[in-house]
């Protein structure tokens, strides 16, 4: 545990709590961090970062915040850097001198906006964000109070991590040169679902990331600010390094559970409208989180400086508009719907749809036509077929066909880690063998043949696959609690061990445990959330 504290003069130091000199040491408390690193019996570490007064500007708030967390997961952000980032930059000169420049605009840009607003809210809240990184940044390197060199900045493996997402479409702008030994972004696929229980017994929400298995070291974590924004305390799946979820999976103390998938941008001259002069997707999701205390105001925080990068389907539930148990419900507000794709967002009230249908899910293709149409996905469908549809895609069709089984949270589990794609019929592909892997819930492209024939490479064998799920209802969201599972799927199909993986030569997994067979855990933070903050 960490502490980052101010002196009378305004000077900032930091200690190890339990060390004897510590209380006389910290005048004034700034903030708190604390690890409770638990991955090789649960598969996930659970990290709480709580800042002590209001009194504390927006930006110190942040910095505090972040540098007690780089001090206390060091070590598996050290890990993390070996297993993902390092080598990104490999026989990509170009390219990584190219992103350097346009994030280095980038941060002046902010740094400007900032300087003029000083009062406006939504600027402040950016603030607080950007100075929570460099405080990741000079803990993780023990430099408290150093200064910010953006040069420095825009290639530093924690800010690699942290831009993970909006890298995917960044990579794409400046045409990365392919490497079949690193490649990194941040989760491509995803699936997720929200499921209404008959009779409004309850209301289930949950997601499972698709990612590289590079990167299962994994924390979950609860961020307590003091801002005295509705959603200034909040839980969410991360990874070491990333002071956002990335996967992305958040409930906040307004009683907003949040969820996306991401979606695909096909159309390459829209990334003519990716400048530097906007807010990249993870600070403005982060704005969006503090800020918001209903759907309507997320989507309305997130779509301001639309950046085009990592182009998500958002979904907001607000469980304050649910009544467990009740006939009667409100008929708008429960559940808001958000896309991206450069220079357009979309959204929508869908409560009257989850009523209908008793189901939302995710499954990486646009919902809006507009957005379907902005991205291109439209002419996916043309040239390969219902892969690229929003109602015939594999898993629209078993979520459509399997989303009654789920009447509780471990039948709900159990939809989100299922793959039997050797038996079942949506699996099914034009290839040969005449199945995915990747064609189920939770992905697990490892058991896909190398040799075998795909239309596609996502179809095929590559190091990709479901590494968690995470769910939530309307108790546990009162705590900022949730339910999660780390590693691959298994049960149908083998258990992921990295002893017997094909990838345990070429993929690092410095710090991972083996085998990947954790129970559901549901993490007890260890101070409670109340519900005035």
């Amino acid at each position: 545990m960490y502490t980052v504290c101010e002196d009378y003069k305004g000077s900032l130091s930091y200690h190890k709590e339990g060390r004897k000199f510590a209380e006389n040491y910290c005048e004034k408390r700034l903030a708190t961090a604390q690890l409770n690193n638990a991955i090789n019996s649960t598969g996930w570490a659970f990290l709480e970062v709580e800042v002590h007064s209001n009194k504390i500007p927006h930006w110190l708030q942040g910095y505090a915040a972040g540098f007690a967390e780089g001090k206390v997961t060091r070590d598996l952000i050290d890990l993390h850097i070996i297993n993902t980032v390092n080598g990104y930059c490999d026989g990509a000169k170009h390219f990584c001198d190219e992103l350097g420049e346009f994030m280095i605009d980038n941060l002046k840009w902010m740094e400007a906006e900032i300087k003029q607003f000083p009062e406006d809210e939504y600027w402040q809240q950016v603030n607080l964000t950007l100075n929570q990184l460099f405080g990741l940044i000079h803990g993780y390197e023990n430099t408290l109070g150093a200064e910010i060199n953006y040069s420095k900045l825009a290639i530093h493996p924690i800010f690699m991590i942290q831009i993970a997402g909006d890298l995917e479409d960044l990579a794409q702008k400046f045409k990365k040169p392919e490497n079949p030994h690193k490649v990194y972004s941040g989760p491509g696929h995803c699936s997720a679902l929200v499921k209404l229980l008959p009779n409004n017994a309850d209301l289930l929400f949950s997601h499972v990331t698709w990612s590289s298995y590079s990167t299962m070291l994994r924390i979950n974590k609860k961020y307590s600010f003091k801002t005295g924004d509705p959603g200034q305390v909040y839980s969410f799946s991360s990874y070491p390094a990333s002071i956002t979820s990335t996967d992305d999976f958040i409930l906040t103390s307004a009683k907003l559970a949040i969820l996306e998938t991401t979606i695909a941008n096909f159309n390459e001259p829209s990334m003519d409208k990716i400048t530097p002069n906007t807010v990249l997707t993870w600070i403005r999701a982060e704005v969006a989180h503090r800020t918001a205390s209903s759907g309507l105001q997320w989507a309305e925080a997130f779509g301001r400086h639309n950046s085009g990068t990592y182009n998500n389907e958002w979904v907001v539930v607000d469980y304050k508009k649910f009544y467990r148990g009740r006939s009667w419900q409100p008929e708008t507000g429960l559940i808001h719907v958000i896309e991206q794709m450069p220079g357009k967002i979309v959204h929508s009230d869908m409560t009257e749809h989850l009523y209908e249908t008793t189901y939302w899910p995710g499954y990486n293709q646009p919902y809006f036509k507009q957005i379907i149409k902005a991205s291109d996905t439209d002419k996916m469908v043309e040239k390969y077929g219902d892969w690229y549809s929003y109602e015939k895609t594999p898993r629209a069709l078993i979520f459509k066909r399997d989303h009654d089984s789920v009447v509780d949270m471990p039948s709900l589990l159990r939809l989100m880690r299922s793959n039997n794609y050797t038996k079942d019929p949506l699996s099914k592909c034009d290839c040969n063998p005449p199945y995915s892997a990747e064609n189920a819930i939770a992905c697990r492209s490892d058991l896909n043949p190398q040799n075998g024939t795909y239309p596609f490479k996502s179809l095929g064998f590559r190091d990709h696959g479901a590494i968690d799920v995470k769910a939530t209802d309307s108790k546990l969201i009162q705590t900022l609690q949730f339910t999660a599972v780390a590693g691959p799927p298994y049960g149908a199909v083998p258990v992921f061990d990295w002893r017997t993986s094909l990838l345990k030569e070429k993929v690092p997994h410095f710090g991972q445990p083996d085998k990947w067979t954790f129970a559901p855990i549901t993490y007890k933070w260890k101070k409670p959330h109340k519900k005035h903050e």
